[in-house]
Protein backbone atom coordinates (compact mmCIF):
# COMPACT_ATOMS: atom_id res chain seq x y z
CA UNK A 1 0.00 0.00 0.00
CA UNK A 2 2.68 2.31 0.95
CA UNK A 3 4.47 1.66 -2.29
CA UNK A 4 1.18 1.93 -4.27
CA UNK A 5 0.88 5.64 -2.62
CA UNK A 6 4.67 6.77 -3.32
CA UNK A 7 4.37 5.59 -7.16
CA UNK A 8 0.97 7.22 -7.48
CA UNK A 9 2.45 10.20 -5.66
CA UNK A 10 5.28 10.67 -8.81
CA UNK A 11 8.06 9.97 -6.19
CA UNK A 12 6.88 13.35 -4.72
CA UNK A 13 7.82 12.28 -1.39
CA UNK A 14 9.50 9.51 0.79
CA UNK A 15 8.35 6.83 2.63
CA UNK A 16 8.94 8.92 5.68
CA UNK A 17 7.15 11.50 4.24
CA UNK A 18 4.26 9.59 3.55
CA UNK A 19 4.29 7.88 7.40
CA UNK A 20 3.89 11.27 8.91
CA UNK A 21 1.35 12.63 6.23
CA UNK A 22 -2.60 12.65 7.65
CA UNK A 23 -4.35 10.44 5.75
CA UNK A 24 -7.12 12.55 5.40
CA UNK A 25 -5.02 14.77 3.04
CA UNK A 26 -3.97 11.54 1.27
CA UNK A 27 -7.43 10.78 0.28
CA UNK A 28 -7.97 14.58 -0.65
CA UNK A 29 -4.74 14.30 -2.87
CA UNK A 30 -5.78 11.42 -4.92
CA UNK A 31 -9.63 12.44 -4.70
CA UNK A 32 -11.26 9.84 -2.74
CA UNK A 33 -13.51 12.05 -0.74
CA UNK A 34 -14.79 12.57 -3.86
CA UNK A 35 -15.33 8.65 -5.11
CA UNK A 36 -15.96 7.15 -2.41
CA UNK A 37 -19.15 7.45 0.17
CA UNK A 38 -18.57 8.49 3.92
CA UNK A 39 -18.01 4.96 5.40
CA UNK A 40 -15.70 3.62 2.83
CA UNK A 41 -13.46 6.84 3.10
CA UNK A 42 -13.32 6.55 6.75
CA UNK A 43 -12.60 2.75 6.28
CA UNK A 44 -9.67 3.71 3.72
CA UNK A 45 -8.57 6.19 6.03
CA UNK A 46 -8.41 3.97 8.96
CA UNK A 47 -6.40 1.40 6.97
CA UNK A 48 -3.80 3.91 5.90
CA UNK A 49 -3.35 5.71 9.80
CA UNK A 50 -2.83 1.35 10.77
CA UNK A 51 -0.13 0.91 7.68
CA UNK A 52 1.65 4.07 9.41
CA UNK A 53 1.46 2.72 12.69
CA UNK A 54 2.38 -0.69 11.85
CA UNK A 55 5.19 0.08 9.99
CA UNK A 56 6.45 2.33 12.41
CA UNK A 57 6.62 0.04 14.82
CA UNK A 58 8.33 -2.65 12.22
CA UNK A 59 10.97 0.04 11.36
CA UNK A 60 11.21 0.67 15.43
CA UNK A 61 11.41 -3.17 16.20
CA UNK A 62 14.17 -3.65 13.09
CA UNK A 63 16.55 -0.51 14.82
CA UNK A 64 16.08 -2.36 17.89
CA UNK A 65 17.54 -5.07 16.36
CA UNK A 66 19.80 -3.98 14.48
CA UNK A 67 21.06 -2.16 17.34
CA UNK A 68 21.35 -5.23 19.54
CA UNK A 69 23.62 -7.23 16.91
CA UNK A 70 25.88 -3.88 16.46
CA UNK A 71 26.77 -2.91 19.39
CA UNK A 72 30.38 -2.73 19.13
CA UNK A 73 30.54 -0.66 15.65
CA UNK A 74 30.49 2.87 17.15
CA UNK A 75 29.78 4.51 13.77
CA UNK A 76 26.63 3.18 13.74
CA UNK A 77 25.24 3.56 16.91
CA UNK A 78 26.46 6.83 16.79
CA UNK A 79 24.20 7.48 13.56
CA UNK A 80 21.48 5.15 15.08
CA UNK A 81 21.61 7.31 18.02
CA UNK A 82 19.49 9.79 16.21
CA UNK A 83 16.56 7.44 16.30
CA UNK A 84 16.39 7.35 20.02
CA UNK A 85 18.31 10.96 20.41
CA UNK A 86 18.36 12.09 24.60
CA UNK A 87 15.61 10.01 25.66
CA UNK A 88 17.42 9.32 28.62
CA UNK A 89 16.56 12.39 30.27
CA UNK A 90 12.86 12.11 29.00
CA UNK A 91 10.16 10.35 31.08
CA UNK A 92 7.65 8.17 28.34
CA UNK A 93 4.04 8.95 29.52
CA UNK A 94 1.83 6.22 27.96
CA UNK A 95 -1.36 8.55 27.24
CA UNK A 96 -4.47 6.47 26.75
CA UNK A 97 -6.51 9.27 25.55
CA UNK A 98 -8.86 9.27 28.76
CA UNK A 99 -8.64 12.23 31.55
CA UNK A 100 -6.54 10.36 33.83
CA UNK A 101 -3.05 9.94 31.90
CA UNK A 102 -3.69 13.40 30.22
CA UNK A 103 -3.77 15.40 33.97
CA UNK A 104 -0.80 13.18 34.70
CA UNK A 105 0.93 14.64 31.53
CA UNK A 106 0.28 18.04 32.36
CA UNK A 107 1.53 17.70 35.80
CA UNK A 108 4.52 16.04 35.26
CA UNK A 109 5.07 19.31 32.65
CA UNK A 110 4.54 21.16 35.86
CA UNK A 111 7.33 20.02 37.66
CA UNK A 112 9.84 20.95 34.57
CA UNK A 113 10.00 17.05 33.46
CA UNK A 114 11.06 16.22 29.84
CA UNK A 115 8.17 14.46 28.35
CA UNK A 116 7.27 11.92 25.82
CA UNK A 117 4.08 10.63 24.85
CA UNK A 118 3.16 7.45 24.02
CA UNK A 119 -0.17 6.00 22.52
CA UNK A 120 0.25 1.58 22.63
CA UNK A 121 -2.66 0.86 20.02
CA UNK A 122 -3.65 -2.99 21.12
CA UNK A 123 -7.59 -2.86 19.89
CA UNK A 124 -7.69 -5.42 17.90
CA UNK A 125 -10.03 -4.28 15.08
CA UNK A 126 -8.43 -6.20 12.58
CA UNK A 127 -9.47 -9.52 14.14
CA UNK A 128 -13.22 -8.04 15.82
CA UNK A 129 -14.02 -5.04 14.30
CA UNK A 130 -17.59 -6.53 12.75
CA UNK A 131 -18.50 -7.32 16.26
CA UNK A 132 -18.86 -3.46 17.72
CA UNK A 133 -16.98 -0.53 16.77
CA UNK A 134 -13.54 0.13 16.92
CA UNK A 135 -12.69 2.91 20.20
CA UNK A 136 -8.77 3.34 19.16
CA UNK A 137 -9.63 5.73 16.98
CA UNK A 138 -11.35 8.67 19.47
CA UNK A 139 -8.84 7.70 22.05
CA UNK A 140 -6.14 9.06 19.31
CA UNK A 141 -7.49 11.95 18.48
CA UNK A 142 -8.03 13.03 21.99
CA UNK A 143 -3.96 11.97 22.43
CA UNK A 144 -3.41 13.75 19.59
CA UNK A 145 -5.31 16.85 20.92
CA UNK A 146 -3.83 16.42 24.86
CA UNK A 147 -0.20 16.46 23.37
CA UNK A 148 -0.68 19.39 20.52
CA UNK A 149 -2.00 21.56 23.28
CA UNK A 150 0.87 21.02 25.46
CA UNK A 151 3.36 20.77 22.91
CA UNK A 152 4.08 17.15 23.64
CA UNK A 153 5.40 14.82 21.12
CA UNK A 154 3.65 11.96 20.62
CA UNK A 155 4.50 8.60 19.06
CA UNK A 156 1.77 5.86 18.08
CA UNK A 157 3.23 2.41 19.30
CA UNK A 158 1.62 -0.91 17.81
CA UNK A 159 1.88 -3.85 20.26
CA UNK A 160 -1.09 -5.58 18.73
CA UNK A 161 1.02 -8.88 17.98
CA UNK A 162 2.37 -8.73 21.85
CA UNK A 163 -0.87 -7.90 23.34
CA UNK A 164 -2.23 -11.15 21.03
CA UNK A 165 0.63 -13.54 22.29
CA UNK A 166 1.15 -12.09 26.06
CA UNK A 167 -2.69 -10.98 27.09
CA UNK A 168 -5.41 -12.56 24.35
CA UNK A 169 -4.33 -15.78 24.34
CA UNK A 170 -3.89 -15.90 28.26
CA UNK A 171 -7.77 -15.05 28.66
CA UNK A 172 -8.73 -17.62 25.60
CA UNK A 173 -7.31 -20.29 27.40
CA UNK A 174 -8.00 -19.46 31.14
CA UNK A 175 -11.50 -19.02 29.96
CA UNK A 176 -11.53 -22.05 28.18
CA UNK A 177 -9.86 -24.38 31.44
CA UNK A 178 -13.40 -23.17 33.16
CA UNK A 179 -10.70 -19.94 34.98
CA UNK A 180 -11.30 -16.92 35.35
CA UNK A 181 -8.46 -14.80 33.92
CA UNK A 182 -7.71 -10.74 34.62
CA UNK A 183 -6.27 -9.74 30.84
CA UNK A 184 -5.74 -6.15 32.76
CA UNK A 185 -3.62 -7.39 35.37
CA UNK A 186 -1.53 -9.13 32.76
CA UNK A 187 -1.45 -5.76 30.58
CA UNK A 188 0.25 -3.92 33.09
CA UNK A 189 3.00 -6.31 33.96
CA UNK A 190 3.63 -8.29 30.50
CA UNK A 191 2.93 -4.72 28.10
CA UNK A 192 2.65 -1.70 29.67
CA UNK A 193 5.80 -2.01 31.98
CA UNK A 194 6.99 -5.41 30.14
CA UNK A 195 7.08 -5.12 26.16
CA UNK A 196 7.01 -1.39 26.05
CA UNK A 197 9.96 -0.95 28.32
CA UNK A 198 12.02 -3.57 26.45
CA UNK A 199 11.33 -2.06 22.60
CA UNK A 200 11.16 2.08 24.13
CA UNK A 201 10.76 2.47 27.56
CA UNK A 202 14.37 1.24 28.80
CA UNK A 203 15.27 4.19 26.40
CA UNK A 204 13.87 6.50 29.02
CA UNK A 205 14.54 7.29 32.43
CA UNK A 206 11.29 6.63 34.22
CA UNK A 207 7.81 5.37 32.67
CA UNK A 208 4.56 7.52 33.88
CA UNK A 209 0.78 6.16 33.63
CA UNK A 210 -2.47 7.57 35.20
CA UNK A 211 -2.86 4.97 37.31
CA UNK A 212 -4.02 5.77 40.78
CA UNK A 213 -1.19 4.18 42.85
CA UNK A 214 1.61 5.02 44.45
CA UNK A 215 5.60 4.46 44.76
CA UNK A 216 7.29 4.78 47.87
CA UNK A 217 11.15 4.22 47.81
CA UNK A 218 12.89 3.54 50.88
CA UNK A 219 16.54 1.95 51.91
CA UNK A 220 15.11 -1.42 51.49
CA UNK A 221 13.25 -1.04 47.54
CA UNK A 222 9.96 0.41 46.07
CA UNK A 223 6.79 -0.07 47.24
CA UNK A 224 3.54 -0.39 45.90
CA UNK A 225 0.78 2.24 48.14
CA UNK A 226 -2.84 2.33 47.41
CA UNK A 227 -3.88 5.34 46.19
CA UNK A 228 -6.01 7.88 48.97
CA UNK A 229 -9.06 7.05 46.52
CA UNK A 230 -10.03 3.85 47.76
CA UNK A 231 -12.83 3.49 44.98
CA UNK A 232 -10.47 4.55 42.24
CA UNK A 233 -7.65 2.94 43.55
CA UNK A 234 -5.63 0.56 40.77
CA UNK A 235 -3.01 -1.46 42.84
CA UNK A 236 -4.43 -4.74 42.42
CA UNK A 237 -4.32 -4.26 38.81
CA UNK A 238 -0.23 -3.23 39.05
CA UNK A 239 0.13 -6.23 42.07
CA UNK A 240 2.02 -8.47 39.47
CA UNK A 241 4.85 -5.60 38.95
CA UNK A 242 7.79 -6.59 39.90
CA UNK A 243 10.68 -4.37 42.35
CA UNK A 244 12.39 -4.03 38.95
CA UNK A 245 9.12 -2.87 36.70
CA UNK A 246 8.41 -0.72 39.74
CA UNK A 247 11.59 1.08 40.16
CA UNK A 248 10.67 2.86 37.09
CA UNK A 249 7.65 3.46 37.57
CA UNK A 250 5.66 7.54 37.78
CA UNK A 251 1.96 7.47 39.19
CA UNK A 252 1.42 11.26 38.90
CA UNK A 253 -1.76 11.26 40.13
CA UNK A 254 -1.94 8.57 42.42
CA UNK A 255 -2.41 11.18 45.67
CA UNK A 256 -5.27 11.92 44.14
CA UNK A 257 -8.98 11.87 43.96
CA UNK A 258 -11.16 11.08 40.98
CA UNK A 259 -12.50 14.39 42.11
CA UNK A 260 -9.71 16.25 42.37
CA UNK A 261 -8.38 15.14 38.65
CA UNK A 262 -11.51 16.54 37.02
CA UNK A 263 -11.20 19.88 38.46
CA UNK A 264 -7.40 19.58 37.98
CA UNK A 265 -8.69 18.84 34.13
CA UNK A 266 -11.09 22.13 34.31
CA UNK A 267 -7.86 24.21 35.73
CA UNK A 268 -5.98 23.23 32.77
CA UNK A 269 -8.58 23.15 30.33
CA UNK A 270 -7.76 19.80 28.92
CA UNK A 271 -9.66 18.50 25.77
CA UNK A 272 -10.19 14.87 27.79
CA UNK A 273 -11.96 17.31 30.20
CA UNK A 274 -15.48 16.05 29.76
CA UNK A 275 -14.69 12.08 28.54
CA UNK A 276 -16.08 9.68 30.71
CA UNK A 277 -14.27 6.73 32.45
CA UNK A 278 -13.58 4.19 29.87
CA UNK A 279 -15.06 1.06 31.51
CA UNK A 280 -14.43 -3.22 30.78
CA UNK A 281 -11.11 -4.63 29.71
CA UNK A 282 -8.39 -2.80 28.53
CA UNK A 283 -8.76 -3.83 24.66
CA UNK A 284 -12.03 -4.73 24.50
CA UNK A 285 -13.22 -1.30 24.42
CA UNK A 286 -17.42 -1.44 24.30
CA UNK A 287 -16.90 -4.89 22.98
CA UNK A 288 -18.99 -7.16 25.92
CA UNK A 289 -16.69 -10.02 27.00
CA UNK A 290 -19.37 -13.01 25.94
CA UNK A 291 -19.24 -11.55 22.42
CA UNK A 292 -15.48 -11.80 22.44
CA UNK A 293 -15.22 -15.37 24.15
CA UNK A 294 -18.04 -16.00 21.65
CA UNK A 295 -16.25 -15.00 18.49
CA UNK A 296 -12.38 -17.05 19.61
CA UNK A 297 -14.31 -20.23 21.67
CA UNK A 298 -17.49 -20.12 20.15
CA UNK A 299 -20.55 -22.16 22.07
CA UNK A 300 -20.56 -25.64 23.44
CA UNK A 301 -24.37 -26.75 25.08
CA UNK A 302 -24.40 -29.04 28.01
CA UNK A 303 -26.55 -29.41 31.04
CA UNK A 304 -27.50 -27.32 33.98
CA UNK A 305 -28.08 -29.51 37.01
CA UNK A 306 -29.27 -28.36 40.46
CA UNK A 307 -26.32 -27.99 42.76
CA UNK A 308 -28.09 -29.60 45.58
CA UNK A 309 -30.46 -32.02 43.90
CA UNK A 310 -28.53 -32.89 40.82
CA UNK A 311 -32.16 -32.30 38.46
CA UNK A 312 -31.57 -30.52 34.95
CA UNK A 313 -33.17 -27.46 34.80
CA UNK A 314 -32.49 -26.12 31.52
CA UNK A 315 -28.89 -25.83 29.02
CA UNK A 316 -26.14 -23.71 29.11
CA UNK A 317 -23.97 -22.03 25.83
CA UNK A 318 -20.73 -22.85 27.14
CA UNK A 319 -19.13 -22.76 30.44
CA UNK A 320 -16.30 -19.96 29.23
CA UNK A 321 -19.52 -17.32 29.74
CA UNK A 322 -20.01 -18.53 33.37
CA UNK A 323 -17.84 -17.76 36.76
CA UNK A 324 -18.45 -18.67 40.21
CA UNK A 325 -20.90 -16.69 42.03
CA UNK A 326 -22.67 -15.43 38.71
CA UNK A 327 -26.10 -14.37 38.88
CA UNK A 328 -26.79 -12.54 35.50
CA UNK A 329 -27.98 -13.91 32.72
CA UNK A 330 -29.10 -17.19 34.23
CA UNK A 331 -32.93 -16.29 34.19
CA UNK A 332 -33.15 -16.50 30.38
CA UNK A 333 -30.80 -20.29 30.57
CA UNK A 334 -33.85 -21.17 32.95
CA UNK A 335 -37.36 -20.16 32.16
CA UNK A 336 -38.95 -23.18 33.51
CA UNK A 337 -37.63 -22.83 37.33
CA UNK A 338 -37.11 -18.77 37.09
CA UNK A 339 -39.80 -18.45 39.62
CA UNK A 340 -37.90 -20.53 42.08
CA UNK A 341 -34.69 -18.19 42.23
CA UNK A 342 -32.70 -16.01 42.11
CA UNK A 343 -30.05 -18.88 40.82
CA UNK A 344 -26.15 -18.28 41.30
CA UNK A 345 -23.17 -20.70 39.86
CA UNK A 346 -22.42 -22.72 42.48
CA UNK A 347 -19.64 -24.96 40.59
CA UNK A 348 -18.20 -26.22 36.59
CA UNK A 349 -17.29 -29.46 35.57
CA UNK A 350 -15.00 -29.10 32.80
CA UNK A 351 -14.80 -32.49 32.34
CA UNK A 352 -18.22 -33.36 31.59
CA UNK A 353 -19.28 -30.06 30.54
CA UNK A 354 -21.72 -29.70 33.33
CA UNK A 355 -22.68 -26.27 35.27
CA UNK A 356 -24.01 -26.15 38.39
CA UNK A 357 -26.26 -23.91 40.14
CA UNK A 358 -28.35 -23.20 43.77
CA UNK A 359 -30.54 -20.81 45.17
CA UNK A 360 -29.34 -21.22 48.37
CA UNK A 361 -27.39 -18.12 48.67
CA UNK A 362 -25.29 -20.42 52.03
CA UNK A 363 -23.90 -22.57 49.29
CA UNK A 364 -22.56 -19.56 47.81
CA UNK A 365 -21.02 -18.07 50.76
CA UNK A 366 -20.47 -20.64 53.44
CA UNK A 367 -17.44 -22.32 51.45
CA UNK A 368 -15.69 -19.51 49.97
CA UNK A 369 -13.72 -18.77 53.50
CA UNK A 370 -10.74 -20.82 52.25
CA UNK A 371 -8.29 -21.39 49.30
CA UNK A 372 -4.94 -21.82 48.14
CA UNK A 373 -2.82 -19.38 45.89
CA UNK A 374 0.05 -20.69 43.58
CA UNK A 375 2.44 -18.13 41.19
CA UNK A 376 2.78 -15.19 43.82
CA UNK A 377 4.71 -12.58 42.85
CA UNK A 378 6.33 -10.88 46.69
CA UNK A 379 6.93 -7.08 44.91
CA UNK A 380 9.67 -6.53 48.29
CA UNK A 381 10.13 -10.05 48.91
CA UNK A 382 8.04 -12.80 51.08
CA UNK A 383 6.98 -11.82 54.37
CA UNK A 384 9.49 -13.01 57.30
CA UNK A 385 6.66 -14.65 59.19
CA UNK A 386 6.68 -17.28 56.40
CA UNK A 387 9.39 -18.40 56.77
CA UNK A 388 9.50 -19.06 60.44
CA UNK A 389 7.23 -21.18 62.46
CA UNK A 390 4.24 -21.43 62.22
CA UNK A 391 4.51 -20.07 59.06
CA UNK A 392 1.62 -18.26 59.06
CA UNK A 393 0.92 -14.24 58.75
CA UNK A 394 -1.94 -11.73 59.34
CA UNK A 395 -2.73 -9.41 56.25
CA UNK A 396 -5.28 -7.84 53.72
CA UNK A 397 -6.31 -9.84 50.96
CA UNK A 398 -7.91 -8.03 48.01
CA UNK A 399 -9.83 -10.35 45.29
CA UNK A 400 -11.11 -7.64 43.01
CA UNK A 401 -11.10 -3.88 42.10
CA UNK A 402 -12.71 -1.78 44.66
CA UNK A 403 -12.50 -0.59 47.78
CA UNK A 404 -12.85 -3.88 50.08
CA UNK A 405 -9.60 -5.65 51.66
CA UNK A 406 -10.66 -8.38 53.84
CA UNK A 407 -8.49 -9.58 56.62
CA UNK A 408 -7.60 -13.17 56.40
CA UNK A 409 -4.54 -15.71 57.90
CA UNK A 410 -1.87 -16.71 54.95
CA UNK A 411 0.09 -19.76 55.28
CA UNK A 412 2.85 -21.01 53.69
CA UNK A 413 2.28 -24.96 52.85
CA UNK A 414 4.89 -27.65 52.56
CA UNK A 415 6.16 -27.82 48.95
CA UNK A 416 8.60 -30.37 47.15
CA UNK A 417 8.73 -27.70 43.97
CA UNK A 418 10.63 -24.25 43.26
CA UNK A 419 7.10 -22.88 43.37
CA UNK A 420 5.40 -22.26 46.90
CA UNK A 421 2.21 -22.61 47.41
CA UNK A 422 -0.37 -20.76 50.19
CA UNK A 423 -3.46 -21.12 51.83
CA UNK A 424 -5.16 -18.31 52.91
CA UNK A 425 -8.57 -18.38 54.95
CA UNK A 426 -10.25 -15.31 54.95
CA UNK A 427 -12.26 -13.78 58.11
CA UNK A 428 -15.39 -12.38 56.18
CA UNK A 429 -17.06 -15.01 53.41
CA UNK A 430 -16.79 -13.75 50.09
CA UNK A 431 -19.54 -15.93 47.15
CA UNK A 432 -17.03 -14.90 44.11
CA UNK A 433 -14.06 -16.70 44.73
CA UNK A 434 -12.86 -18.93 41.69
CA UNK A 435 -9.66 -20.25 40.17
CA UNK A 436 -7.72 -18.10 38.25
CA UNK A 437 -8.62 -14.82 40.17
CA UNK A 438 -6.16 -13.01 41.34
CA UNK A 439 -5.57 -12.76 45.32
CA UNK A 440 -3.82 -9.60 45.93
CA UNK A 441 -2.18 -9.20 49.60
CA UNK A 442 -1.70 -6.17 51.61
CA UNK A 443 0.13 -5.00 54.89
CA UNK A 444 -1.77 -4.50 57.87
CA UNK A 445 0.12 -1.59 58.54
CA UNK A 446 -1.66 1.56 57.20
CA UNK A 447 0.24 4.48 56.06
CA UNK A 448 -0.98 8.27 56.21
CA UNK A 449 -2.00 9.44 52.34
CA UNK A 450 1.00 12.25 52.73
CA UNK A 451 3.55 9.32 53.65
CA UNK A 452 2.61 7.43 50.94
CA UNK A 453 2.55 10.72 48.19
CA UNK A 454 5.64 10.45 45.97
CA UNK A 455 7.80 13.75 46.39
CA UNK A 456 7.09 16.48 43.68
CA UNK A 457 3.62 15.40 42.91
CA UNK A 458 2.68 19.15 42.44
CA UNK A 459 -0.62 18.77 44.44
CA UNK A 460 -1.24 17.99 47.78
CA UNK A 461 -2.84 14.34 48.49
CA UNK A 462 -6.74 14.74 49.20
CA UNK A 463 -7.77 16.37 52.44
CA UNK A 464 -11.28 14.75 52.13
CA UNK A 465 -9.98 11.15 52.45
CA UNK A 466 -8.78 10.68 56.02
CA UNK A 467 -8.66 6.75 55.66
CA UNK A 468 -5.25 5.72 55.68
CA UNK A 469 -3.63 3.27 52.73
CA UNK A 470 -2.16 0.15 52.43
CA UNK A 471 0.87 -1.00 50.76
CA UNK A 472 0.25 -3.95 48.27
CA UNK A 473 2.74 -6.69 48.98
CA UNK A 474 2.33 -8.90 45.63
CA UNK A 475 -0.59 -10.84 44.35
CA UNK A 476 -0.65 -14.76 43.08
CA UNK A 477 -3.29 -16.63 41.25
CA UNK A 478 -6.20 -18.86 43.05
CA UNK A 479 -5.64 -22.20 42.23
CA UNK A 480 -8.64 -23.88 44.24
CA UNK A 481 -11.28 -23.72 46.83
CA UNK A 482 -12.95 -25.38 49.36
CA UNK A 483 -15.77 -25.98 47.21
CA UNK A 484 -13.93 -27.79 45.23
CA UNK A 485 -13.05 -30.92 47.11
CA UNK A 486 -16.89 -31.02 47.70
CA UNK A 487 -18.25 -30.55 44.41
CA UNK A 488 -16.26 -34.14 43.33
CA UNK A 489 -18.12 -35.48 45.88
CA UNK A 490 -21.28 -34.03 45.28
CA UNK A 491 -20.71 -35.67 41.58
CA UNK A 492 -19.38 -38.45 42.41
CA UNK A 493 -22.87 -39.28 44.43
CA UNK A 494 -25.08 -37.65 41.61
CA UNK A 495 -23.25 -40.70 39.10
Amino acid sequence: MLALLIEGLSGQCTTEDLLAMDPTSISKHFDFDKLLPQGRLNGFENMIRLIQTQTKAALQRLYLEDESTNTNNSAESEHNSIVMDNRKDEVAVLLSGGVDSSVALKLLLLQGLKVRAYYLKIWLEDEIAHLNQCPWEEDLQYAERVCSQLGVPLETLSLQREYWDQVVQYTLREAKEGRTPNPDIMCNSRIKFGTFYEFVGRYHSRIATGHYAQVVTTSEGVRLVQSPDRHKDQSYFLSALTQQQLQRCVFPIGHLNKPQVRQLAEQFDLPTKIRKDSQGICFLGKLKFDDFIAHYLGTQAGPILCYSTGRELGQHRGLWFHTIGQRKGLGLLLKQCVHDGPWYVAAKNMQNNTLYVTNDINVITQPRLSFSVSAVNWIGGEPVELSNIPYSVDLLVKLRHGPSLVPAVVTKLPSGGDSSMYNVRLQNKDKGIAPGQFAAFYSLRKIHPDEGSEEGNGEEACEDDVNEVSECLGAGVIANTAKDSYLETLVENII
